[in-house]
Protein backbone atom coordinates (compact mmCIF):
# COMPACT_ATOMS: atom_id res chain seq x y z
CA UNK A 1 0.00 0.00 0.00
CA UNK A 2 2.88 2.36 0.78
CA UNK A 3 4.40 1.61 -2.64
CA UNK A 4 1.09 2.44 -4.35
CA UNK A 5 0.80 5.76 -2.46
CA UNK A 6 4.38 6.70 -3.46
CA UNK A 7 3.72 6.22 -7.19
CA UNK A 8 0.36 7.91 -6.98
CA UNK A 9 2.04 10.97 -5.45
CA UNK A 10 4.64 10.98 -8.23
CA UNK A 11 1.95 10.76 -10.87
CA UNK A 12 0.07 13.67 -9.31
CA UNK A 13 3.24 15.74 -9.22
CA UNK A 14 3.65 15.21 -12.97
CA UNK A 15 7.06 13.57 -12.76
CA UNK A 16 5.96 10.23 -14.21
CA UNK A 17 3.85 11.80 -16.97
CA UNK A 18 6.72 14.02 -18.13
CA UNK A 19 9.12 11.10 -18.38
CA UNK A 20 6.54 8.97 -20.14
CA UNK A 21 6.06 11.70 -22.70
CA UNK A 22 9.82 11.92 -23.20
CA UNK A 23 10.08 8.16 -23.69
CA UNK A 24 7.12 8.11 -26.08
CA UNK A 25 8.54 10.96 -28.13
CA UNK A 26 11.91 9.24 -28.36
CA UNK A 27 10.32 5.92 -29.37
CA UNK A 28 8.10 7.55 -31.98
CA UNK A 29 11.09 9.37 -33.45
CA UNK A 30 13.09 6.15 -33.68
CA UNK A 31 10.16 4.28 -35.23
CA UNK A 32 9.67 7.06 -37.75
CA UNK A 33 13.34 6.88 -38.80
CA UNK A 34 13.04 3.09 -39.16
CA UNK A 35 9.92 3.27 -41.32
CA UNK A 36 11.34 6.03 -43.48
CA UNK A 37 14.41 3.99 -44.33
CA UNK A 38 14.40 3.32 -48.05
CA UNK A 39 14.35 -0.43 -48.61
CA UNK A 40 15.97 -0.51 -52.07
CA UNK A 41 17.29 -3.50 -53.97
CA UNK A 42 20.59 -3.28 -52.11
CA UNK A 43 18.74 -3.67 -48.81
CA UNK A 44 16.93 -6.81 -49.97
CA UNK A 45 20.01 -8.35 -51.60
CA UNK A 46 21.86 -7.84 -48.34
CA UNK A 47 19.32 -10.10 -46.66
CA UNK A 48 20.58 -12.98 -48.83
CA UNK A 49 23.95 -12.73 -47.01
CA UNK A 50 22.26 -13.26 -43.66
CA UNK A 51 24.26 -15.87 -41.76
CA UNK A 52 21.30 -17.20 -39.82
CA UNK A 53 18.81 -19.68 -41.18
CA UNK A 54 16.81 -18.23 -44.11
CA UNK A 55 13.19 -19.42 -44.21
CA UNK A 56 11.32 -20.05 -47.51
CA UNK A 57 8.89 -17.23 -46.71
CA UNK A 58 11.78 -14.83 -46.11
CA UNK A 59 13.25 -15.71 -49.52
CA UNK A 60 9.88 -15.13 -51.21
CA UNK A 61 9.62 -11.75 -49.48
CA UNK A 62 13.10 -10.75 -50.69
CA UNK A 63 12.38 -11.59 -54.32
CA UNK A 64 8.89 -10.09 -54.18
CA UNK A 65 10.41 -6.72 -53.20
CA UNK A 66 13.28 -6.90 -55.68
CA UNK A 67 12.55 -4.25 -58.32
CA UNK A 68 15.31 -4.57 -60.91
CA UNK A 69 14.68 -7.64 -63.14
CA UNK A 70 18.36 -7.62 -64.15
CA UNK A 71 19.25 -8.76 -60.64
CA UNK A 72 16.88 -11.73 -60.55
CA UNK A 73 19.04 -14.48 -62.06
CA UNK A 74 22.25 -13.63 -60.18
CA UNK A 75 20.29 -13.33 -56.94
CA UNK A 76 18.56 -16.65 -57.60
CA UNK A 77 21.89 -18.40 -58.18
CA UNK A 78 23.21 -16.80 -55.00
CA UNK A 79 20.37 -18.05 -52.84
CA UNK A 80 20.57 -21.49 -54.48
CA UNK A 81 24.13 -21.86 -53.18
CA UNK A 82 23.03 -21.50 -49.56
CA UNK A 83 23.19 -24.70 -47.54
CA UNK A 84 19.98 -23.93 -45.65
CA UNK A 85 17.71 -23.30 -48.63
CA UNK A 86 16.55 -25.25 -51.68
CA UNK A 87 14.35 -23.46 -54.27
CA UNK A 88 10.82 -24.79 -54.63
CA UNK A 89 7.93 -24.24 -57.01
CA UNK A 90 6.67 -21.11 -55.22
CA UNK A 91 9.98 -19.31 -55.85
CA UNK A 92 10.22 -20.49 -59.46
CA UNK A 93 6.67 -19.26 -60.11
CA UNK A 94 7.35 -15.88 -58.52
CA UNK A 95 10.53 -15.37 -60.55
CA UNK A 96 8.93 -16.48 -63.83
CA UNK A 97 6.05 -14.04 -63.31
CA UNK A 98 8.48 -11.18 -62.68
CA UNK A 99 10.63 -12.14 -65.68
CA UNK A 100 7.57 -12.39 -67.92
CA UNK A 101 6.47 -8.93 -66.81
CA UNK A 102 9.92 -7.66 -67.82
CA UNK A 103 9.76 -9.64 -71.11
CA UNK A 104 12.92 -11.58 -70.23
CA UNK A 105 11.82 -14.88 -71.73
CA UNK A 106 15.35 -16.21 -72.24
CA UNK A 107 15.84 -16.12 -68.48
CA UNK A 108 12.64 -18.17 -68.08
CA UNK A 109 14.18 -20.87 -70.30
CA UNK A 110 17.28 -20.84 -68.10
CA UNK A 111 15.20 -21.14 -64.93
CA UNK A 112 13.34 -24.16 -66.31
CA UNK A 113 16.62 -25.86 -67.17
CA UNK A 114 17.88 -25.26 -63.63
CA UNK A 115 14.66 -26.66 -62.18
CA UNK A 116 15.03 -29.77 -64.33
CA UNK A 117 18.67 -30.32 -63.34
CA UNK A 118 17.78 -29.89 -59.65
CA UNK A 119 14.83 -32.33 -59.96
CA UNK A 120 12.49 -29.72 -58.52
CA UNK A 121 8.91 -30.99 -58.22
CA UNK A 122 6.69 -28.78 -60.38
CA UNK A 123 2.92 -29.08 -60.75
CA UNK A 124 0.68 -29.07 -63.81
CA UNK A 125 -0.71 -25.70 -62.71
CA UNK A 126 2.84 -24.29 -62.80
CA UNK A 127 3.34 -25.46 -66.40
CA UNK A 128 -0.12 -24.23 -67.36
CA UNK A 129 0.90 -20.70 -66.36
CA UNK A 130 4.29 -20.99 -68.08
CA UNK A 131 2.63 -22.17 -71.31
CA UNK A 132 0.20 -19.24 -71.21
CA UNK A 133 3.15 -16.86 -70.73
CA UNK A 134 4.93 -18.31 -73.76
CA UNK A 135 1.78 -18.27 -75.90
CA UNK A 136 -0.02 -15.10 -74.84
CA UNK A 137 2.75 -12.83 -73.57
CA UNK A 138 5.84 -13.89 -75.51
CA UNK A 139 3.92 -14.86 -78.69
CA UNK A 140 6.23 -17.86 -78.85
CA UNK A 141 3.90 -20.76 -79.58
CA UNK A 142 6.74 -23.09 -80.55
CA UNK A 143 8.16 -22.76 -77.05
CA UNK A 144 4.69 -23.30 -75.54
CA UNK A 145 4.36 -26.57 -77.46
CA UNK A 146 7.88 -27.64 -76.47
CA UNK A 147 7.07 -26.97 -72.81
CA UNK A 148 3.94 -29.15 -73.05
CA UNK A 149 5.87 -32.02 -74.65
CA UNK A 150 8.75 -31.72 -72.14
CA UNK A 151 6.56 -31.88 -69.04
CA UNK A 152 7.21 -35.64 -68.48
CA UNK A 153 10.94 -34.81 -68.26
CA UNK A 154 10.06 -32.87 -65.12
CA UNK A 155 8.16 -35.92 -63.80
CA UNK A 156 4.90 -34.05 -64.32
CA UNK A 157 2.16 -35.26 -66.67
CA UNK A 158 -0.10 -32.62 -68.21
CA UNK A 159 -3.82 -32.54 -67.53
CA UNK A 160 -6.34 -32.20 -70.33
CA UNK A 161 -6.79 -28.56 -69.27
CA UNK A 162 -3.16 -27.75 -70.12
CA UNK A 163 -3.34 -29.78 -73.32
CA UNK A 164 -6.50 -27.94 -74.45
CA UNK A 165 -4.85 -24.62 -73.64
CA UNK A 166 -2.18 -25.30 -76.27
CA UNK A 167 -4.75 -26.50 -78.82
CA UNK A 168 -6.84 -23.37 -78.29
CA UNK A 169 -3.79 -21.12 -78.77
CA UNK A 170 -3.10 -22.81 -82.10
CA UNK A 171 -6.70 -22.43 -83.26
CA UNK A 172 -6.84 -18.76 -82.24
CA UNK A 173 -3.65 -18.05 -84.19
CA UNK A 174 -4.89 -20.19 -87.11
CA UNK A 175 -1.86 -22.49 -87.07
CA UNK A 176 -3.93 -25.39 -88.33
CA UNK A 177 -1.00 -27.39 -89.72
CA UNK A 178 0.44 -27.80 -86.21
CA UNK A 179 -2.84 -28.68 -84.46
CA UNK A 180 -2.91 -32.22 -85.84
CA UNK A 181 0.64 -32.91 -84.62
CA UNK A 182 -0.20 -31.78 -81.09
CA UNK A 183 -3.46 -33.75 -81.20
CA UNK A 184 -1.54 -36.95 -82.04
CA UNK A 185 0.75 -36.43 -79.03
CA UNK A 186 -2.16 -36.93 -76.59
CA UNK A 187 -1.56 -40.70 -76.01
CA UNK A 188 2.17 -40.16 -75.35
CA UNK A 189 1.30 -37.52 -72.77
CA UNK A 190 -1.31 -39.73 -71.13
CA UNK A 191 -4.14 -37.39 -72.12
CA UNK A 192 -7.72 -38.64 -72.26
CA UNK A 193 -9.53 -36.37 -74.68
CA UNK A 194 -12.67 -34.62 -73.44
CA UNK A 195 -15.55 -32.73 -75.09
CA UNK A 196 -13.72 -29.41 -74.78
CA UNK A 197 -10.80 -30.83 -76.79
CA UNK A 198 -13.11 -31.91 -79.62
CA UNK A 199 -14.88 -28.54 -79.55
CA UNK A 200 -11.54 -26.77 -80.09
CA UNK A 201 -10.63 -29.09 -82.98
CA UNK A 202 -14.07 -28.69 -84.58
CA UNK A 203 -13.78 -24.92 -84.27
CA UNK A 204 -10.40 -25.02 -86.05
CA UNK A 205 -11.74 -27.19 -88.88
CA UNK A 206 -14.75 -24.92 -89.31
CA UNK A 207 -12.54 -21.84 -89.45
CA UNK A 208 -10.48 -23.27 -92.30
CA UNK A 209 -13.59 -24.42 -94.17
CA UNK A 210 -13.21 -28.17 -93.60
CA UNK A 211 -16.82 -28.79 -92.57
CA UNK A 212 -16.84 -32.44 -93.65
CA UNK A 213 -13.85 -33.14 -91.40
CA UNK A 214 -15.57 -31.26 -88.57
CA UNK A 215 -18.67 -33.46 -88.88
CA UNK A 216 -16.44 -36.53 -88.96
CA UNK A 217 -15.05 -35.49 -85.57
CA UNK A 218 -18.61 -35.03 -84.32
CA UNK A 219 -19.33 -38.67 -85.25
CA UNK A 220 -16.07 -39.80 -83.63
CA UNK A 221 -16.81 -38.19 -80.25
CA UNK A 222 -19.03 -41.01 -78.87
CA UNK A 223 -16.36 -43.55 -79.86
CA UNK A 224 -13.90 -41.61 -77.68
CA UNK A 225 -16.33 -41.59 -74.76
CA UNK A 226 -17.26 -37.92 -75.24
CA UNK A 227 -20.72 -36.49 -75.62
CA UNK A 228 -21.30 -33.39 -77.79
CA UNK A 229 -22.68 -30.36 -75.96
CA UNK A 230 -24.41 -27.12 -77.02
CA UNK A 231 -21.04 -25.54 -77.88
CA UNK A 232 -20.20 -28.42 -80.23
CA UNK A 233 -23.42 -28.07 -82.20
CA UNK A 234 -23.41 -24.26 -82.09
CA UNK A 235 -19.93 -24.17 -83.65
CA UNK A 236 -21.10 -26.37 -86.53
CA UNK A 237 -24.33 -24.39 -87.00
CA UNK A 238 -22.42 -21.11 -87.08
CA UNK A 239 -20.13 -22.47 -89.81
CA UNK A 240 -23.10 -23.70 -91.86
CA UNK A 241 -24.94 -20.36 -91.54
CA UNK A 242 -21.77 -18.48 -92.47
CA UNK A 243 -21.63 -20.51 -95.67
CA UNK A 244 -25.32 -19.88 -96.44
CA UNK A 245 -26.41 -23.40 -95.46
CA UNK A 246 -29.07 -22.28 -93.00
CA UNK A 247 -31.48 -25.18 -93.64
CA UNK A 248 -28.70 -27.65 -92.82
CA UNK A 249 -28.03 -25.73 -89.62
CA UNK A 250 -31.65 -26.27 -88.59
CA UNK A 251 -31.24 -29.98 -89.31
CA UNK A 252 -28.26 -30.04 -86.98
CA UNK A 253 -30.40 -28.31 -84.35
CA UNK A 254 -33.06 -31.01 -84.68
CA UNK A 255 -30.39 -33.70 -84.37
CA UNK A 256 -29.06 -31.91 -81.31
CA UNK A 257 -32.44 -31.94 -79.56
CA UNK A 258 -33.16 -35.55 -80.52
CA UNK A 259 -29.85 -36.48 -78.87
CA UNK A 260 -30.97 -34.96 -75.58
CA UNK A 261 -28.87 -31.80 -75.86
CA UNK A 262 -30.98 -28.68 -75.74
CA UNK A 263 -30.06 -25.40 -77.47
CA UNK A 264 -29.11 -22.35 -75.46
CA UNK A 265 -29.44 -18.64 -76.25
CA UNK A 266 -26.23 -18.67 -78.31
CA UNK A 267 -27.60 -21.49 -80.47
CA UNK A 268 -30.86 -19.64 -81.13
CA UNK A 269 -28.98 -16.42 -81.90
CA UNK A 270 -26.88 -18.21 -84.52
CA UNK A 271 -29.97 -19.58 -86.27
CA UNK A 272 -31.91 -16.31 -86.09
CA UNK A 273 -28.92 -14.37 -87.42
CA UNK A 274 -28.56 -16.90 -90.25
CA UNK A 275 -32.22 -16.46 -91.23
CA UNK A 276 -31.98 -12.67 -91.13
CA UNK A 277 -28.86 -12.61 -93.31
CA UNK A 278 -30.85 -14.50 -95.96
CA UNK A 279 -33.70 -11.99 -95.71
CA UNK A 280 -35.96 -14.50 -93.93
CA UNK A 281 -36.82 -12.07 -91.14
CA UNK A 282 -40.42 -13.30 -90.73
CA UNK A 283 -39.10 -16.80 -90.00
CA UNK A 284 -36.64 -15.28 -87.57
CA UNK A 285 -39.46 -13.53 -85.69
CA UNK A 286 -41.43 -16.79 -85.55
CA UNK A 287 -38.34 -18.57 -84.27
CA UNK A 288 -38.04 -15.93 -81.54
CA UNK A 289 -41.50 -16.97 -80.29
CA UNK A 290 -40.50 -20.65 -80.34
CA UNK A 291 -37.38 -19.76 -78.44
CA UNK A 292 -39.42 -18.21 -75.64
CA UNK A 293 -41.84 -21.16 -75.59
CA UNK A 294 -38.92 -23.51 -75.03
CA UNK A 295 -37.91 -21.54 -71.95
CA UNK A 296 -34.82 -19.98 -73.52
CA UNK A 297 -34.90 -16.23 -73.06
CA UNK A 298 -33.44 -13.92 -75.74
CA UNK A 299 -30.68 -11.45 -74.98
CA UNK A 300 -29.62 -8.20 -76.63
CA UNK A 301 -27.83 -10.12 -79.39
CA UNK A 302 -31.07 -11.89 -80.34
CA UNK A 303 -33.04 -8.67 -80.70
CA UNK A 304 -30.20 -6.87 -82.43
CA UNK A 305 -29.90 -9.60 -85.10
CA UNK A 306 -33.63 -9.32 -85.84
CA UNK A 307 -33.51 -5.52 -85.90
CA UNK A 308 -30.64 -5.53 -88.39
CA UNK A 309 -32.60 -8.04 -90.44
CA UNK A 310 -35.61 -5.72 -90.58
CA UNK A 311 -33.45 -2.75 -91.51
CA UNK A 312 -31.54 -4.60 -94.22
CA UNK A 313 -34.88 -5.75 -95.66
CA UNK A 314 -36.08 -2.11 -95.80
CA UNK A 315 -38.88 -2.82 -93.33
CA UNK A 316 -38.41 0.47 -91.54
CA UNK A 317 -41.85 0.86 -89.94
CA UNK A 318 -41.61 -2.69 -88.56
CA UNK A 319 -38.14 -1.78 -87.31
CA UNK A 320 -39.57 1.28 -85.53
CA UNK A 321 -42.12 -0.90 -83.72
CA UNK A 322 -39.45 -3.48 -82.93
CA UNK A 323 -37.25 -0.78 -81.40
CA UNK A 324 -40.12 0.24 -79.13
CA UNK A 325 -40.59 -3.41 -78.09
CA UNK A 326 -36.85 -3.78 -77.37
CA UNK A 327 -36.87 -0.70 -75.16
CA UNK A 328 -39.92 -1.95 -73.28
CA UNK A 329 -38.06 -5.19 -72.51
CA UNK A 330 -34.92 -3.37 -71.42
CA UNK A 331 -32.85 -4.30 -74.49
CA UNK A 332 -31.53 -1.03 -75.91
CA UNK A 333 -30.72 -0.94 -79.64
CA UNK A 334 -27.29 0.15 -80.81
CA UNK A 335 -26.51 3.65 -82.04
CA UNK A 336 -26.02 2.28 -85.56
CA UNK A 337 -29.50 0.76 -85.45
CA UNK A 338 -31.04 4.16 -84.74
CA UNK A 339 -29.03 5.78 -87.51
CA UNK A 340 -30.08 3.15 -90.07
CA UNK A 341 -33.71 3.34 -88.95
CA UNK A 342 -33.80 7.15 -89.24
CA UNK A 343 -32.07 7.05 -92.65
CA UNK A 344 -34.58 4.49 -93.88
CA UNK A 345 -37.62 6.36 -92.56
CA UNK A 346 -36.30 9.58 -94.11
CA UNK A 347 -35.90 7.86 -97.47
CA UNK A 348 -39.59 6.96 -97.32
CA UNK A 349 -40.58 10.47 -96.11
CA UNK A 350 -42.08 9.14 -92.87
CA UNK A 351 -41.38 12.21 -90.72
CA UNK A 352 -43.78 11.28 -87.91
CA UNK A 353 -41.98 7.96 -87.46
CA UNK A 354 -38.63 9.76 -87.65
CA UNK A 355 -39.75 12.01 -84.79
CA UNK A 356 -40.58 8.94 -82.65
CA UNK A 357 -37.29 7.14 -83.33
CA UNK A 358 -35.25 10.31 -82.87
CA UNK A 359 -36.80 10.92 -79.45
CA UNK A 360 -36.13 7.29 -78.46
CA UNK A 361 -32.53 7.64 -79.59
CA UNK A 362 -32.00 10.76 -77.51
CA UNK A 363 -33.68 9.27 -74.44
CA UNK A 364 -31.39 6.22 -74.71
CA UNK A 365 -28.38 8.53 -74.40
CA UNK A 366 -27.22 8.66 -78.03
CA UNK A 367 -26.45 11.99 -79.71
CA UNK A 368 -27.26 12.08 -83.44
CA UNK A 369 -24.34 12.99 -85.68
CA UNK A 370 -24.37 15.73 -88.30
CA UNK A 371 -25.05 13.26 -91.11
CA UNK A 372 -28.27 12.17 -89.39
CA UNK A 373 -29.43 15.76 -88.92
CA UNK A 374 -28.68 16.44 -92.58
CA UNK A 375 -30.90 13.53 -93.65
CA UNK A 376 -33.70 14.75 -91.40
CA UNK A 377 -33.48 18.33 -92.68
CA UNK A 378 -33.52 17.21 -96.30
CA UNK A 379 -36.61 15.11 -95.60
CA UNK A 380 -38.29 17.97 -93.73
CA UNK A 381 -37.81 20.56 -96.41
CA UNK A 382 -38.90 18.18 -99.13
CA UNK A 383 -42.16 17.45 -97.35
CA UNK A 384 -42.69 20.98 -95.97
CA UNK A 385 -44.62 19.53 -93.09
CA UNK A 386 -44.54 22.56 -90.82
CA UNK A 387 -45.78 20.96 -87.59
CA UNK A 388 -43.37 18.02 -87.60
CA UNK A 389 -40.55 20.23 -88.84
CA UNK A 390 -41.03 22.61 -85.92
CA UNK A 391 -40.89 19.74 -83.40
CA UNK A 392 -37.74 18.32 -84.94
CA UNK A 393 -36.04 21.73 -85.07
CA UNK A 394 -36.82 22.33 -81.40
CA UNK A 395 -35.44 18.91 -80.46
CA UNK A 396 -32.29 19.52 -82.43
CA UNK A 397 -31.90 22.98 -80.92
CA UNK A 398 -32.00 21.42 -77.43
CA UNK A 399 -28.87 19.47 -78.30
CA UNK A 400 -27.11 22.42 -79.94
CA UNK A 401 -26.48 20.29 -83.00
CA UNK A 402 -28.52 22.06 -85.64
CA UNK A 403 -27.36 25.62 -84.95
CA UNK A 404 -24.03 25.19 -86.68
CA UNK A 405 -25.75 23.50 -89.64
CA UNK A 406 -28.30 26.28 -90.14
CA UNK A 407 -25.58 28.92 -89.79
Amino acid sequence: MAFYRKWRALAISGYVNVNMIRISSHSASSLSRFNCKKEDDGFWLGRLDHKDWLSPNEVLKIFTNLRDPELIMDSFKKVSRRMDYKPREALYQLLIDKLAHAHKFGAIDELLEIAKSENCRLSDEFFYRVIKIYGNVANHLERAIETLLQMPEFHCWPTVKTFNCVLNMLVCTRQYEVIHEVYLSAPKLGISLDTCCFNILIKGLCQCGKLDAAFSLLHEMPEQGCRPNATTYSTLMHALCKNGRVNEAFEVCERMESGGCYPDTITFNILISGLCKQGRVAEGLDFLKKMKLKGCYPNSGTYQALLYGLLSSNKFLEAKDFIAMMISEGKGPSCLSYKLAIDGLCSEKLLTAVDVVLNQMVHQGFIPRMGTWKKILECMFQEMDFHNSLNLINLADDYKEIKSWVA
